[in-house]
């Protein structure tokens, strides 16, 4: 309630003096930073204590081959949708360009990353500890990967270090749960700043295409996340969306799907989902599975090539995509990503629709909210799917996590006692199998009980 109280007054803030506004805009960025810091431990924390308490290596490998195939099939589909909807708008058609447009186009595109090879190569920290100190999600999860395989490879004699990492994550969520106090001071500042910054100038000349894009992410979760999640595991796509409310309120404050990434990780792990899948599934979604930057990036680029009067062939429609969907893997962390990635999509595959990229920014703020909101969503959805194809979800406690009887704590974002699956400090039963770790779920069970 007092997020979207804060929200609300930053807006009207916004509207009544946007000088004043736009000195507020290091609230929201401070906030967003806080959490950020606090993302590469819990990652850390939670890929080791999954990857570590499993005793096959190939299992894991299972979980994160089946998600790299599941997020490309989902953004194949996700450029088809944008591409159809475009393709019926028009919305760039009637636009006027002016040189500062231009300029404005050719900056971006030398913000974006440089290629594939510097993104893989960029991959690989300098030092392992350094892993925590960037923005790079995969660099963590590399370092964490590579954590548990050492865990598993030490046996018994690793257990000790895993129970230290349990304690580690339970500080690490608890820090996360005090800064969350500030959430509703970063979603005011945010809001106050952008709301100054741009007024309504931008969203009237602009409103086509941000209408037809928001449009376009709604029928792409409620319809195809939503028949996909009902059919494979026969769960409701709003019970699920409601149960995430806060955090797609948070998102939503600060247009930044990571300020939720850990909260998305702590609550999947108390829905029922085995440790493992969600440490391997959301961070790596997090940077493959763009559903909603696919959608940005086929409308944006029609809407760009109409605007400059050079309509695109279905050919070059389809080519121009599809090499954008392997760079936004490359760009992934990149702030401002969506604009980034597009502009330098446009540069590599078609220089001249470049100078068009400056249309757009000004309403790249208040489009990045939901992409932001359906990467978020899509994230959520796959964690879900992931672990009902492996059989690592406990359809009994989803159930009763959905339907409000096991509510999620807010105080701890921990879950310490319900059973073997997610509770850090219960300890293994004499009998249990050699090789478990105490307090984690094996990924040879076949579910995980509550």
């Amino acid at each position: 309630m007092a997020v979207i109280a804060a929200v609300f007054l930053g807006i009207a803030v916004g509207f009544a003096a946007p000088d004043f506004a736009k000195e507020l805009k290091p609230l929201g960025t401070g906030f967003v930073n806080l959490i950020k810091m606090m993302i590469s431990p819990i990652i850390f924390c939670t890929i080791v204590l999954g990857v570590g308490s499993v005793r096959q290596a190939a299992k894991v490998g299972k979980v994160g081959g089946l998600a790299l195939a599941y997020f490309l099939a989902m953004s194949v589909v996700a450029l088809a949708i944008g591409l159809v909807v475009g393709n019926i708008l028009h919305p760039g058609s009637g636009m006027d360009l002016t040189d500062s447009v231009k300029d404005a186009g050719h900056t971006a595109a030398d913000k974006a990353d440089e290629g594939l090879v510097d993104f893989a190569l960029g991959i690989i920290p300098t030092t392992m500890v350094s892993a925590f100190t960037v923005e790079k999600v995969l660099q963590t999860l590399l370092v964490a990967l590579l954590a548990g395989f050492a865990l598993q490879g030490m046996g018994a004699a690793g257990e000790p270090i895993l129970r230290g990492v349990q304690h580690v994550q339970k500080l690490v969520f608890r820090i996360l749960a005090m800064i969350m106090w500030a959430a509703p001071v970063g979603a005011f500042g945010a809001m106050a700043a952008v709301v100054g910054e741009t007024g309504t100038d931008a969203l009237k000349a602009l409103a086509t295409i941000m209408i037809g894009f928001y449009v376009t992410c709604a029928l792409f979760i409620l319809v195809v996340l939503g028949t996909l999640l009902r059919l494979a595991t026969g769960v409701n796509l709003f019970k699920l969306l409601a149960y995430l409310g806060r955090e797609f309120l948070l998102i939503l404050s600060t247009s930044s799907s990571e300020s939720a990434l850990p909260r998305l990780i702590a609550k999947m792990e108390h829905l029922g989902v085995s440790r493992p899948v969600v440490g391997i599934t959301v961070p790596t979604g997090y940077s493959f599975n763009l559903d909603g930057t696919m959608i940005y990036l086929t409308m944006a680029s029609l809407f760009i090539a109409d605007a400059m009067d050079q309509p695109l062939g279905v050919g070059e429609q389809i080519s121009l995509l599809l090499f954008m969907m392997i760079a936004s893997k490359g760009a992934a962390g990149v702030s401002g990503s969506g604009i980034a990635v597009l502009a330098s999509g446009l540069q590599s595959h078609k220089p001249a629709l470049v100078d068009g990229v400056g249309l757009i920014i000004g309403v790249d703020r208040f489009m990045s909210e939901a992409r932001a909101l359906t990467n978020f969503a899509g994230n959520a959805v796959a964690t879900l799917l992931i672990g009902t194809w492996t059989k690592e979800v406990d359809r009994d406690r989803v159930t009763r996590v959905l339907a409000g009887e096991l509510p999620f704590d807010e105080r701890t974002l921990v879950d310490d006692g319900h059973g073997a699956a997610h509770g850090a400090s219960a300890p293994a039963p004499a009998a249990a199998e050699a090789d478990a770790v105490p307090g984690q779920v094996s990924m040879d069970k076949a579910s995980v009980k509550a």
